[in-house]
């Protein structure tokens, strides 16, 4: 094993710019930290997910917080603004988007039992809705909602920050999509570098 040089790291960055955008989509709605939001950004390019969508009182680049975690990836992942998230999630199920919220719901289900593995298939294009760091997401948008997921927890508090949730419940959500075959394969290399 070998560390990977700067060039090797540059070239691997290249290759993904020719990636097609993979079915999967994020909706802040009332983020409140800029930190949450840049950081939710360089998981969305991690994925090269398609768009995010910054709803309610959710900051937009170019505030300095969210440039400052992001590192570029506001710049490269298709986002845009709406106020009214309630509109948005209608509008995205009608284009055949499975509604899928992280929350603590009556049934809200494993993250990781949807899928393949699990009892409850994913099905593509996937808009995954994030919500407020404290009052979670809101009530009328998971009345909307198709799927509800939750990470189980062994400690005392019943959550993580929500970029770190985000983060693993989306990057479960492309092991499904790889599963059924509809993303690029690329080198272990380009799937799993991080900075």
């Amino acid at each position: 094993m070998r560390k990977l040089t700067h060039e090797e790291i540059l070239a691997l960055r290249q290759e993904n710019k020719s990636l097609p955008w993979n079915p999967i989509a994020f909706l802040l709605n009332d983020i409140r930290s800029l930190y949450n939001v840049g950081a939710i950004f360089r998981i969305a390019d991690g994925l090269r997910a398609q768009r995010m969508y910054l709803c309610g009182i959710t900051g937009k680049p170019p505030e300095r917080p969210i440039t400052k975690t992001a590192l570029g990836a506001e710049r490269i992942v298709p986002w845009e603004y709406h106020e009214n998230a309630h509109e948005l999630v209608q509008e995205l199920k009608v284009s055949g988007h499975q509604i899928v919220v992280m929350e603590h719901t009556d049934e809200s289900i494993p993250y990781d039992e949807i899928g393949a593995r699990g009892h409850v298939p994913l099905q593509f294009p996937i808009c995954l809705i994030v919500g407020n760091e404290v009052s979670g997401v809101d009530p009328d948008l998971v009345s909307l909602a198709d799927l509800a997921v939750e990470i189980p927890m062994c400690g005392e508090k019943n959550s993580l920050n929500v970029s770190v949730a985000a983060g693993i419940v989306s990057y479960h959500m492309l092991t499904e999509l790889e599963k059924q075959g509809r993303i690029f394969q690329g080198s272990a290399s380009s799937r799993s570098i991080s900075r």
